[in-house]
């Protein structure tokens, strides 16, 4: 029966002209998405059948899906970011591998890139409806390794996440997608490892990623204050553009790595933090390095140091004298795994930031918006990979799906 979806006969229907004038204008209509008859969904991937350099293994993928039954459903893609596990990932160096599969029709198998995104349910089998999801429904992904870089996929009740109708009120295709890893990384970190009370300190690095931006925000609604490390600019105006940028976001104080490793910085803390009557309780660190090194030096005794990315791909050194004299204590964090164990918890984790976003006290991390229409060509998408990959771009890169 799949043979027949495929078939031109199908398609001739759908556009209401004879097989010969089908044959003479097929120019004018050649990049239309095509309609299989029976049900079947026609689908095109971003995916790669080996490890590698993302331009040099992507490449656009089309398949159809068939019609869903039993536990199956089909989900439609409204919004899937590019985010640097996702690059990490199809270079093979990610703890999480992606599933290859020759389920989309190829004879080797190939893997669909991306890990985070939202859907809409566009058909479903029994089991789902009676797990309470219907058409229309909007979905997150359960955990990694997914694929969220397509137009459609066949998807299982335990694959996703579903956003209540009152999750969803007032949300964008883009907010719900980009919703699940940065914010939920930042909330934990700062909930799950010291109870910081109000007025209390915490200092991090990668202060303009996606996490830094929400952990400015969410501890500025939780009355706490912040200490942010950014990267050093050549162009000084462009760097002081971003600091009163994150201020105006929340954060209170914003240095450069630089300044974090210079003399005086132990004097500026003092001043900061009430001649350092109010301690630094809590690190968050996502480059590593000798300016992780120098973030921890600020801490105070018995205070938490947490680890949840390597961006310089540099080791992350530890005097002794911070476990012995200090007793500061290291910890690693890794979203996917904390949500593999606390389901509910991510559902309220993602509700509450959802919630903050509707109420407009939490704002959208910088986005640029990636337009994938069912014509855009394939060259086009992994162009705009490899530009995240390269630094090219001021905001996080997000494919928006348009008449797919």
């Amino acid at each position: 029966m799949a043979s027949k979806t495929l078939s031109t006969a199908p398609r001739v229907a759908r556009f209401g002209v004879r097989p010969l004038q089908c044959l003479r204008k097929a120019p004018a209509y050649a990049q239309r998405r095509a309609i299989s008859a029976y049900g079947y969904e026609q689908a095109k991937a971003l995916t790669f059948q080996d490890y590698g350099d993302p331009p040099a293994v992507l490449s656009l993928h089309s398949h159809s899906i068939s019609p869903p039954h039993g536990d199956l459903m089909t989900l439609r893609f409204l919004a899937s970011p590019i985010n640097p596990a996702d690059i990490n990932q199809i270079q093979g160096v990610y703890p999480s591998k992606p599933t290859f599969t020759t389920s989309l029709s190829t004879p080797n198998p190939i893997a669909v890139a991306g890990n985070e995104g939202v859907a809409e349910i566009i058909a479903l089998g029994s089991k789902p409806k009676e797990a309470g999801f219907k058409k229309g429904d909007w979905v997150i992904m359960n955990g990694p390794g997914f694929g969220t870089w397509r137009t459609h996929a066949a998807a299982r009740v335990q694959d996703v996440v579903k956003l209540d109708d009152a999750m969803r009120e007032g949300i964008s295709a883009v907010q719900a997608g980009t919703v699940s890893i940065n914010p939920c990384t930042a909330y934990r970190m700062l909930r799950d490892f010291v109870d910081l009370q109000e007025g209390d300190f915490f200092i991090q690095n990668g202060a303009n990623s996606g996490v830094g931006r929400a952990a400015i925000q969410l501890g500025k609604q939780w009355g706490l204050k912040s200490i942010n490390v950014i990267r050093g600019r050549d162009d000084k105006a462009a760097e002081e553009k971003l600091k009163q940028e994150l201020k105006d976001i929340g954060a209170d104080i914003v240095i450069t790595d630089a300044e974090l490793q210079s003399q005086g910085i132990r004097d500026m803390a003092k001043e900061w933090t009430n001649g350092g009557r109010a301690p630094i309780r809590l690190a968050l660190n996502c480059v590593n390095g000798k300016a992780a090194t120098a973030m921890a030096k600020l801490l105070a005794s018995e205070a938490h140091f947490v680890t949840y990315g390597a961006m310089s791909k540099q080791p992350l050194t530890i005097p002794a004298s911070m476990l012995i004299f200090k007793d500061i204590h290291f910890h690693g964090f890794w979203v996917s795994r904390w949500a593999e164990r606390h389901p509910e918890e991510k559902k309220k984790t993602v509700a509450d930031v959802l919630e903050m976003t509707r109420r407009g006290t939490f704002r959208d991390t910088p986005v640029e918006k990636i337009a994938w229409e069912w014509e855009t060509k394939g060259d086009e998408l992994v162009g705009k990979v490899k530009d995240t990959l390269e630094g090219y771009r001021e905001g996080k890169g997000v494919f928006v799906f348009g008449k797919t």
